[in-house]
Parts: structure tokens; C-alpha cells; sequence
């Protein structure tokens, strides 16, 4: 796997809801790895029961809490895919959803939609941080109800949320077996990990996010450097296309 070129050389800390500029060169080994994205969820057996069919709040925050949607029917102790989705910039869980749940109500799979603490994602705004660390707990939570399927767990997003998931992904390609992005904007890598397959969709005349400067730059930087990636461009605006889902769908399910 190639390697991509870095986009930042510092790296910027949230202390008590506002970013330090960190600039201590990125060789350095006193950074705390979640610093440069790094998760450090790692896989357990459940140790509590399934939660009920349809949308679930995790419990993780009083406010602007992770969603987990819950198909009927599914087998409780067989692995399960995971799809989690980042909403775009001004969004929230129940926004982005729809979308995917009837995806998953006929293919049986989990789908975690985290909520952004602020308008939109921690590195959008400027660093890893309080999103990242709401991310691992929701992680950890459902793997606490559920043995989730290695090989699909897939990092989503649209817009903003698109960024996050490409940027997060990449960062964990080792927990995250699959990238989908629906009209990202950009990506925000400072180390790799893993080589997750990666599904780009982006519209011809995306009127918020240029196609040549976003899904197409993003597409080629990933080709370069070896990814598998399956590029998508649909005659449309900065809109989520259900028929683009469900081709995404397809691609993580496979």
C-alpha cells in the first residue's frame, strides 16, 4: 500500500471546547496516537443483550447522542455488519438515516449514526478530538450488545460527514473494513493503517463541493496510492441519490 501525502505538519488539540495548535514535528513519539485520528477501539464479546428493533439512543451523551438502528429479525449472536454514517454539516443522526435503513432492515445489518458535537466534525473545524473520542465510546457500546462482523464495518458519510468518514477511515483502515463517501469534500490523513476498500460517489454538478477538486482529487489520490476504490459520478447536485446508496450498499455487502 502506497503512502499518502500528508495534508497538515501540526496538529491541533481541543482543550475544554476550543483547539491548541500543537507543533511539535509529527515524528515525534510523545503524540498520543488519537491526536492523528488513531481510534483504539478494539473488538470484545458483548456483555450485555440486544437492544429492541428500530432507532436506539446509546446513552453516550445527554446531548446530541449516537443513534443505532436495530433491524427486526436479526440473529443475535452471529457477527453482524456495521455501517456507521456521518451526517453532512448542520445535521443530526435522524437526518441521513432514512437513507440507509431500509438497506438494512432487508439486509440485517447495524447501522451507528454518531452526532457531531458541534455544527459539523471536530476536523472539519481544525483536529481530532471530541468527536473522535464520542466515536470510539458509541464503538465501544454497540460491540458491547453485539459481535459485530470484522470484515464489514464500514465508515459513511455524506458531505462533511463524507470528509470525516474518508478521513477517519483511512486513519483506521484496520477497524474499518470499508470507506463510503456520498459528496465529500476532502480528507485529513496524518498516518495510515489497515487498506480498506473505499466506494466514492460525487455529483457532476455538485454545486457546494466542486467534483474536480473533491470526488475526483479524492479518487485519484487514493487509486495512486494502491486503495481499491470504486468511483461513482451521477448527473446530480449535493444530494444524497438513493439509487447511489444502494449501490454502495451493495459494494459493502459483497
Amino acid at each position: 500500500m502506497g503512502r499518502l501525502p500528508l495534508v497538515r505538519y501540526r496538529v491541533k488539540r481541543w482543550h475544554n471546547g476550543q483547539l491548541r495548535a500543537i507543533r511539535t514535528p509529527l515524528h515525534m513519539p510523545m503524540f498520543d496516537p488519537s491526536l492523528l485520528g488513531r481510534l483504539s477501539f478494539t473488538h470484545a464479546e458483548p456483555t450485555k443483550g440486544p437492544l429492541p428493533p428500530g432507532r436506539n439512543h446509546l446513552g453516550i451523551a445527554t446531548e446530541r447522542d449516537a443513534v443505532l438502528f436495530v433491524p427486526t429479525g436479526l440473529d443475535d449472536h452471529a457477527p453482524v455488519p456495521l455501517f456507521v454514517m456521518f451526517h453532512g454539516a448542520g445535521g443530526f443522526p435522524e437526518k441521513v438515516l432514512p437513507f440507509i435503513e431500509e438497506h438494512a432492515e432487508r439486509n440485517k445489518f447495524l447501522i451507528l449514526a454518531p452526532h457531531s458535537m458541534y455544527a459539523t466534525w471536530d476536523i472539519v473545524i481544525g483536529g481530532n478530538g471530541p468527536d473522535l473520542e464520542r466515536l470510539q465510546q458509541a464503538l465501544v457500546e454497540v460491540t458491547s450488545h453485539y459481535p459485530i462482523d470484522r470484515d464489514h464495518l464500514a465508515f459513511a458519510g455524506f458531505s462533511d460527514g463524507a470528509s470525516y468518514a474518508l478521513s477517519t477511515g483511512i486513519t483506521n483502515g484496520d477497524i474499518a473494513s470499508h470507506v463510503i463517501a456520498f459528496s465529500g469534500g476532502f480528507m485529513t490523513i496524518f498516518t495510515q493503517e489497515g487498506a480498506p476498500k473505499v466506494f466514492i460517489a460525487h455529483g457532476l454538478v455538485d454545486e457546494q463541493l466542486p467534483i474536480d477538486t473533491s470526488g475526483r482529487a479524492n479518487a485519484a489520490r487514493l487509486q495512486a496510492a494502491g486503495y481499491d476504490v470504486q468511483y461513482v459520478e451521477f448527473n446530480g447536485l449535493h444530494v444524497i441519490q438513493p439509487v447511489i446508496v444502494g449501490m454502495a450498499v451493495e459494494f459493502f455487502l459483497k
